[in-house]
């Protein structure tokens, strides 16, 4: 790979595959080690390989429809992501549970720095499972993808397919019943609120 493709956008790697189809492997460089730990944390590790996988073939298939004008294809892998997870959407709440039970993280030794370390070292991960699995699904892809995405609320709707106030409302919601369920901390921060 040269580096003009490293410094191209993905919107200009996904146009250029359309023409030369190996292009693509160039994007899943790029994102295929953010989308496999978002969807080890939803599913689990084992899951995650098959649904990465799957993730990327479809972005493959519907390139042609990809608006090249988005620079950043990573809202738009997540989204695909997530549509495959609602799939799996028994399985994901089985897994939360199964967390909440043991404490294992499934995607633990990842270089993810995100929620589930904070957590960790506050001795909360079964609550936290449990209290995930507990939450509507659109509260529950908003809150994950916020904590292990690093996308932007617009960047999450465009993943999802729903507004940016509607990323907003389900973060609001989620953070609150989740700080419920886990005696007043913050499930995206350190932070213990009470009263």
């Amino acid at each position: 790979m040269t580096t003009e493709v490293h410094q191209q956008s993905d919107g200009a790697i996904i146009e250029r595959s359309r023409r030369d189809p190996e292009v693509f492997a160039e994007l899943y460089d790029r994102h295929a080690p953010a989308v496999h730990r978002y969807l080890a944390r939803r599913l689990g590790r084992d899951l995650a390989d098959d649904l990465l996988a799957e993730t990327f073939l479809r972005a493959f298939r519907h390139r042609v429809r990809y608006d090249a004008e988005r620079g950043n294809a990573l809202p738009w892998l997540y989204g695909i992501a997530t549509n495959l997870i609602g799939r799996h959407r028994r399985g994901e709440v089985r897994f939360w549970r199964a967390l909440a039970r043991t404490g294992a993280d499934p995607a633990a030794g990842s270089a993810d720095e995100g929620v589930a370390d904070r957590v960790a070292a506050q001795g909360i991960r079964p609550e936290l499972a449990k209290a995930l699995s507990r939450l509507e699904r659109g509260q529950r892809d908003v809150l994950l993808l916020t904590a292990s995405g690093d996308l932007t609320p617009a960047e999450i709707g465009v993943a999802l397919g729903v507004a940016t106030g509607t990323v907003h409302s389900r973060l609001s919601r989620a953070r609150a019943k989740m700080r419920e369920a886990l005696g007043g901390i913050d499930p995206l921060g350190e932070e213990r609120i009470d009263g």
